[in-house]
């Protein structure tokens, strides 16, 4: 190859046009032709995302940050994502960063299986991530408060805590030698009544009455709860059975018979009482007219007139006046 101007000229264009490629695809340029669609995000803030920062879906690079802008008290970000990104209407972005020192994305997640795809231009729902400098500014915080409790104990000697109590021991050595040797004789005695059986914890330990009145009791207990299960499952028995419509309560509940049957005993006995009120029939007229009842009170008379010489007479003679009085 000739060393020529031409030649070097060539190589310079050359590496300058690679070099703006470069450029170009770093920032997102070449991202304008290529098809895809806008997705719209509104966040509280966006930190430090820039445009031309990357669209990331669970790590991996679908598109671009285009255009950043202030809207109603809230950062609109707009994206261009490839169309096969497969992007739903319940996917969620978050702006999140690659390390301390980093640089910002937007994080997209797959969405659900009951998600619809995005349409273009169409906005996506959004979280929002704590800010790194709020997260320094809280540290920052906390590093004083310990530096600050750190201050407070400098210049403290452990003599200043260690010396009074000391002090205190040597000035009260024999009542506390006294008082620990008193424990030590009762414990000393509390275990030897306790061994032998002696007062309650004693006869609680050594006593096998109270073993076996505990046992005894659960042992009723366990009768008590069998006896229980086994009325609660017969109960259980009869509800299933008078749900069934077996049995007389049963029958009553769930057969429409008898209702049926009362029904029609009550519409005849309402008829019956209906004829007796108007009349009708031998027991109507009965109630109803009183010439059966005079009928009845002179029958009766005659019948009384006729018995009152019976002591007197004969049978036949009887017969004969009853005959007469009567007809």
């Amino acid at each position: 190859m000739k060393n020529t101007l031409e030649t070097r000229l060539g190589l310079f264009v050359a590496l300058a046009v690679l070099a703006a490629a470069v450029i170009v695809d770093l920032v997102g340029g070449f991202d304008d032709f290529r098809p895809g669609k806008h997705v719209i995000a509104l966040f509280s803030g966006v930190q430090d995302l820039k445009v031309g920062d990357r669209v990331k879906l669970a790590g991996v690079e679908i598109g671009r940050v285009q255009d950043i802008q202030l809207t109603n008290n809230r950062v609109m970000v707009v994206m261009k994502v490839r169309s096969e990104a497969g992007l739903k209407t319940d996917s969620l972005a978050t702006i999140k960063f690659t390390g301390l020192l980093g640089q910002n994305f937007v994080s997209v997640d797959f969405g659900t299986p009951r998600g619809e795809p995005l349409k273009d231009n169409q906005f996506i729902s959004t979280a929002e991530q704590a800010d790194l400098s709020a997260i320094m500014q809280k540290l920052d915080n906390v590093a004083s408060g310990v530096e600050k409790i750190t201050e407070s104990f400098t210049g403290f000697r452990i003599d200043t805590l260690v010396g009074p109590l000391r002090e205190f021991i040597s000035a009260n050595k024999d009542p506390l030698t006294a008082s620990i040797s008193n424990m030590q004789t009762m414990t000393l005695e509390v275990s030897s009544q306790i061994a032998q059986g002696k007062g309650t914890l004693g006869k609680l330990v050594r006593d096998e009455s109270l073993y076996n009145s505990a046992l005894s009791t659960i042992s009723n207990l366990q009768i008590t709860a069998e006896e229980i299960r086994a009325t609660v499952a017969d109960a259980r028995t009869i509800v299933e059975q008078v749900n069934s419509g077996q049995g007389t309560v049963g029958k009553l509940l769930k057969d429409d018979t008898l209702h049926r049957e009362t029904t029609e005993s009550m519409r005849n006995l309402k008829e019956i009482l209906e004829k007796i009120n108007h009349g009708q029939g031998t027991v109507g007229k009965l109630v109803n007219e009183e010439e059966f009842y005079k009928n009845a009170k002179l029958t009766l008379q005659k019948l009384d007139q006729a018995t009152e010489g019976l002591e007197d007479q004969g049978p036949l003679s009887v017969l004969g006046m009853a005959v007469g009085k009567l007809f």
